[in-house]
């Protein structure tokens, strides 16, 4: 009898994930199709002050993913280098990003190409955001939540709690 062995696909989402949005779960659960295993690395920068610390984001990834149930094993890295540096701690086959735009295309094949000359070994593959979470971002969900507004339509409940508590304790 001949044994198989089987190869784990592993692919890399990076971002920075504050907030993980209703949109970065949507590629997230894409990519779980696709991949056996899906590491979500949240980047961490020393110039930039986050909403959530790296571990606040780290915690409430695992949440949400233990709780829509993907197909993949979802596991979760920090970093502060290149993403191809930490795809290939990871052993992944590819880099996870998703495009909501016509802009957001024309940079991210910007991004693989440079990627690609880096590290011609790690592929990216390219997840188009479904029409209802297209035109949410981070950056949009911090400014609602800072301004009392309701953002459960735009990340999930874990997150939208989140928020609530980090502005009520400002």
């Amino acid at each position: 009898m001949v044994s198989e062995r089987r190869t784990v696909r592993t692919g890399l989402f990076v971002g920075s994930f504050d907030p993980l949005t209703n949109g970065h779960l949507d590629i997230l659960s894409q990519a779980c199709q696709l991949f056996d295993r899906v590491v979500v690395a949240i980047g961490v920068h020393p110039g930039k002050t986050p909403l959530f610390t790296a571990e606040e984001r780290a915690g409430l990834v695992r949440r949400v993913a233990d709780a829509a149930r993907l197909e993949a094993d979802v596991t979760v890295s920090f970093f502060d280098g290149l993403a191809v540096e930490e795809a290939r701690r990871h052993g992944a086959a590819a880099l996870i990003r998703g495009v909501r735009d016509s802009g957001d295309v024309d940079y991210e094949m910007q991004l693989s190409g440079m990627n690609g000359r880096l590290a011609p070994e790690i592929g990216t593959v390219f997840l188009p955001a479904s029409v209802e979470t297209r035109p949410i971002t981070a950056t949009l969900v911090r400014q609602i939540a800072r301004l009392g507004g309701d953002v459960s339509g735009f990340v999930p409940a874990p997150i939208a709690e989140a928020l609530r508590e980090k502005f009520v304790r400002h």
